[in-house]
């Protein structure tokens, strides 16, 4: 057919045509009088990721909507009633990426009257979930429509495929600046022992010896393999706060991140895994359960704070309170941070009620003090580089750090408000310095704090 053919056709019915199946869709442009009585859709995002590919469509005000799916090849149908097709909904196909590891196609029509449907076609078998959340910060209402994969990517086997353990000397110790004390004989001195196939001793090593070792320097800190888990804050739908310049609190404590897991995995002994490794939402309880699935040694969030004030500034580091927040700013803290499922839209139909037990459980007295330690290490080597918001490790009721079993802190890196603050979380070399800061912490929680033996098989919950 003809360009100028196809042109004359417009407005006419066009039957799309799937294997198996066809769904009928009437592409009418919207007159400029019609979408002035009804704005309809304001908005769609896309955020795909291999967890999952949310589309968010933001309108005006509620809508009622049904779907459905059809088979071969797999497809989600939504149908949006009340609403006329307008150019945000025309422009649905542009948005999905090539890799879009679910979603292969999205188009959307008008169907009835009324009534646009929407199209999905999947690259595979799905657990759609399609929920409605009210107006929230600047947003108004949203359709949510989350397209998990059916068999969804296993973190554990993920983590065995990207990082083989790296064997570690049976007496390894903490690093320590080396002092003036002679060497021991070659015969005395662990690096003349295989680090490969360390001999096995049936007696302890004498005390002088395991000096010895503690101040020698490029030795792993720790003597097996540890696992730690980043959690960049926010993402997706929840930009967190938003700097004076424009900068999102998403984005820098992404690349923060990432820069932190290069030095960890750098270190012998040690891997690292994101919660999220791309611009995605990630409910507040997953990040705890992705941690826990890995059976991590450690959790750290990491997030850029902001205030009314632009003058607010410093570094700050949160642990968990069993009993009420350490000041009134953590526990406004604390609720802002907590308020990042709502922002970022969470289906509060599927909560995971063994999940929510465990978040429940404050009998992690011993887990909260290792957290306080692991808080004030990191604390200390934060202070070099930046001013303290507060000279002490602070507490507080926040939802990310519940793991009951994993010692965790939530950085405040900087007060991305602050304008000078702002600048530099943005610059690469001081987010060099901070992701080397807080490593720097770990090592020496670490090096006073050297991980116990446990199973090697990770937690099913």
């Amino acid at each position: 057919m003809s360009e100028s053919a196809a042109e004359r056709l417009a407005g006419r019915r066009k039957l799309i045509k799937f294997t198996g199946a066809s769904l009928l869709l009437t592409v009418s442009p919207l007159s400029t009088a019609a979408a002035n009585r009804n704005p309809g859709v304001l908005a769609v995002r896309i955020w795909p990721a291999a967890d999952y590919t949310r589309v968010a469509i933001e309108h005006a005000a509620p809508l009622k909507y049904t779907h459905f799916m059809v088979k071969d090849p797999e497809r989600l149908v939504v149908d949006l009633e009340g609403i006329e097709l307008n150019n945000v909904l025309e422009s649905l196909g542009n948005k999905v990426a090539a890799n879009d590891p679910n979603i292969k196609l999205l188009r959307a029509g008008r169907y009835k009257p009324g009534i646009v449907r929407l199209v999905m076609e999947l690259k595979g078998e799905v657990n759609p979930q399609v929920f409605v959340l009210p107006p929230v910060g600047g947003y108004g209402h949203r359709l949510v429509l989350d397209v998990y994969p059916l068999n969804p990517p296993d973190p554990l086997l993920s983590l065995l495929d990207n990082k083989e353990p790296r064997p570690a000397p049976l007496e390894s110790r903490p690093i320590s600046k080396p002092d003036s004390r002679p060497e021991l004989p070659t015969e005395a001195r662990p690096e003349a022992k295989s680090e490969l196939k360390p001999e096995i001793k049936s007696e302890p090593q004498p005390v002088a010896e395991q000096k010895a070792v503690s101040k020698r320097q490029g030795r792993p800190v720790v003597d097996r393999l540890v696992t730690i888990t980043l959690d960049p804050g926010h993402g997706g739908e929840d930009p967190g706060a938003v700097g004076s310049g424009g900068s999102l609190e998403k984005n820098v404590t992404l690349a923060v991140a990432k820069r932190l897991r290069a030095k960890i995995e750098s270190e012998p002994n040690m891997r690292a895994v994101l919660t999220r490794d791309s611009d995605f939402f990630v409910p507040l309880h997953v990040r705890v359960q992705k941690a826990r699935r890995i059976q991590s040694d450690l959790f750290v969030s990491i997030h850029a704070d902001a205030f009314v004030r632009p003058d607010a500034n410093g570094s700050s580091v949160f642990v968990l309170s069993e009993s009420g927040a350490s000041s009134s700013a953590a526990r406004y803290l604390a609720q802002k941070e907590n308020a990042a499922d709502l922002i970022g839209g969470v289906n509060i139909d599927v909560k995971d009620p063994v999940l929510a037990r465990t978040l429940l459980d404050l009998s992690q007295t011993a887990t909260i003090n290792d957290s306080l330690k692991l808080g004030k290490a990191v604390l200390g080597e934060l202070g070099g580089i930046n001013r303290l918001h507060k000279p002490r490790v602070e507490q507080a009721g926040f939802a990310v750090l519940k793991a009951p079993d994993i010692p965790s802190i939530l950085v405040e890196t900087a007060f991305i408000s602050n304008p000078e603050e702002e600048k530099r979380l943005n610059d690469d070399a001081y987010q060099d310095k901070m992701a080397e800061a807080i490593f720097s912490g770990i090592k020496k929680y670490f090096a006073k704090n050297p991980p116990l033996a446990k199973s090697t098989l990770a937690r099913l919950d």
